[in-house]
């Protein structure tokens, strides 16, 4: 058995895939699926902000590729919103305040569902929320999952059309959070209950440290797929290690 360290890379069948939106721009993205077995669940990775360095490859989306579909049979679906780059490539377009992104997260969730895989978790860190926020409400979706929502370009108005939701929602909300900590996200959310609060001692917006990420991956895995936590720390098969490209 080996340690599964920050860049152990676990076997699964791994797809560039490419979307397009309704307004007819091209995203690029990768499908990461269990090797030997038809996924339990799937979950659309919704990255941070574009013009601060978010993209696809953002670290606990990239883990989360690397990890879950050997460890948990889920099935990992990460793609670059308009504009953003990453070493897949950049999509087209340009970053649109979480307006235009609407259209990306749409055509990811049609990318599940015209491949017949499970319907869809949406899992959004920082930006990311913002866009499920605004624009998920009508979407055939099994779940949602918000890590660090700052609630920056989600009006009340936008919010509250949560209420009446009947899928499950979690907002995981880090202790040191430099945008929304706990005080003030019990305060923003106190007007949907149904959307569950799990306050993480500790945690920074950004989930650095491999405790942090354990932390929301385990998380992520106690919603898709239950029965396989807990989430192992170490995997007795082949596991390759990723290397930082020079210059990156």
């Amino acid at each position: 058995m080996a340690e599964i360290s920050s860049t152990s890379i676990l076997p699964a069948n791994r797809i560039d895939i490419e979307l397009v939106t309704a307004d007819n721009l091209k995203l690029v993205g990768e499908l990461a699926l269990p090797v030997d077995q038809a996924p339990s669940a799937t979950m659309v990775c919704l990255h941070p902000l574009p013009t601060h360095g978010g993209m696809m490859d953002s670290h606990v989306f990239r883990k989360a590729a690397w990890r879950l579909p050997q460890l948990a049979n889920v099935a990992v679906l990460r793609f670059n919103f308009r504009g953003a780059q990453s070493a897949r490539g950049k999509s087209e377009g340009e970053w649109d305040s979480a307006n235009g992104e609407g259209n990306d997260l749409r055509a990811a969730v049609e990318y599940v569902a015209a491949n017949n895989l499970p319907k869809p978790w949406l899992i959004g860190w920082s930006f990311g929320t913002d866009v499920i926020l605004k624009h998920a409400r009508d979407l055939d979706i099994a779940g949602i999952i918000l890590l660090s929502p700052p609630l920056r370009w989600t009006s009340d108005a936008e919010l509250m059309q949560w209420q009446t939701a009947t899928i499950p929602i979690f907002a995981l909300i880090p202790e040191l959070d430099d945008f929304l900590p706990p005080d003030a996200a019990t305060i923003k959310f106190a007007n949907t209950p149904n959307i569950k609060l799990v306050m993480v001692a500790g945690a920074k917006h950004l989930w650095t440290g491999e405790p942090s990420v354990y932390r929301v991956l385990s998380e992520i895995v106690l919603q898709l797929n239950p029965t396989a936590m807990p989430l192992p720390t170490e995997f007795s098969g082949e596991i390759t290690r990723f290397v930082e490209p020079l210059g990156g």
